[in-house]
């Protein structure tokens, strides 16, 4: 009961942080207004603009050709597909492209080798992606004359950048701006205690030293799954259908749970406002990096999620997510306890 007092106090204070009502007026206005934003913003955000160099092997001279048709791609010819991804290993090629016609029939077997998880992964992926609808489209005209019943015509036109937008870059936005807010709420929380010298009346007040942390953070705990949720049914007025909303809110309970337990862990080290800021975000910064480093970046997992095209992999990744918060608040309680007792 106790707790859910000092938790209360904590939700109180926050009216008077201009700061973070300011940034939740903005998260709010991006949800609110997102069918608006997309449209104008997309302009800025072009996953098809710069250039891509394939190299490319096998059965290559239509290939090329559609390549050589693009001004932003261009390609370079090898012998067998071991030099090609030679090649591409050696970062002077972005993708490899392997051409084979199996048994010397009609069907065509394409494969592509792009790189895993860097910046240039949206364009290349993109980039490929465009480049073979190319070519089936040259293979089905090809083949036309041979078919017993007439195509279907498919209109031309592009393709809307607007769905690459929304799910790549404004959802994972809304989902994580919550989670660096709620860990930087919580040491501005701790370290005012230090500030106002009134983490000694805390410490003998009733409530055990891990009643105060949960006290102290339970808000910024629930605050961002809660703001998720909301920018989720806002998204969803807005006419952008997100697939999975309960992956998406787990994930990002789990990624809160170990940036709140980060920053409160910060702000009792050192206990001065500014020092716990820069090492908090620092610190977050590098987290979120180092997700990077697995088969499925964290801003991946929530596109996925979002578009409908979860894997197992992916929720495997959230429910990583989710036992790494409760490990991690856990841990940052246990380290709460030693450093207020």
């Amino acid at each position: 009961m106790r707790r859910l007092r000092l938790a209360r106090r904590e939700l109180a204070s926050l009216r008077s942080e201009k700061t973070v009502v300011l940034a939740l007026a903005i998260q709010l206005f991006i949800a609110a207004f997102s069918s608006f934003l997309v449209v104008g913003l997309v302009s800025l955000y072009d996953p098809g603009s710069g250039s891509v160099e394939f190299a490319v092997a096998g059965d290559t001279d239509e290939i090329v050709d559609i390549v050589e048709d693009e001004d932003a791609w261009t390609a370079t010819r090898h012998a067998t597909r071991a030099e090609a991804v030679d090649f591409f290993e050696r970062g002077d090629a972005d993708a490899v492209l392997f051409v084979e016609r199996p048994g010397g029939g009609g069907d065509v077997e394409v494969t592509v080798i792009a790189p895993r998880s860097d910046l240039r992964t949206t364009l290349v992926v993109s980039s490929a992606r465009d480049l073979l609808e190319r070519y089936e489209d040259t293979e089905r005209e090809r083949r036309a004359a041979s078919l017993g019943v007439e195509t279907v015509e498919v209109p031309e036109g592009e393709a809307s950048p607007y769905h690459g937008f929304t799910y790549a870059v404004l959802v994972p936005l809304l989902m994580f701006l919550p989670v660096f807010i709620s860990g930087s709420i919580a040491a501005d929380s701790v370290t005012e205690e230090f500030e106002r010298g009134t983490l000694d009346l805390l410490r003998v007040s009733p409530l055990s030293d891990a009643a105060v942390f949960d006290g102290k953070t339970a808000t910024a705990v629930v605050i961002a799954p809660a703001q998720a949720a909301l920018w989720l049914a806002l998204l969803s007025l807005n006419g952008v259908v997100v697939a999975s909303p309960v992956g998406l809110i787990a994930l990002v309970a789990g990624v809160t749970a170990v940036a709140v337990g980060f920053g409160a862990s910060v702000a009792l080290s050192f206990q001065e406002r500014k020092q716990a800021q820069f090492v908090y975000s620092v610190g977050v910064m590098a987290f979120f990096v180092m997700t990077f480093a697995l088969p499925e970046p964290s801003a991946n997992t929530v596109a996925k999620l979002a578009v409908g095209s979860a894997t197992w992999a992916t929720y495997g990744h959230v429910a990583v997510y989710v036992v790494l918060g409760a490990v991690g608040y856990a841990v940052a309680r246990k380290v709460a306890g030693r450093k207020l007792s």
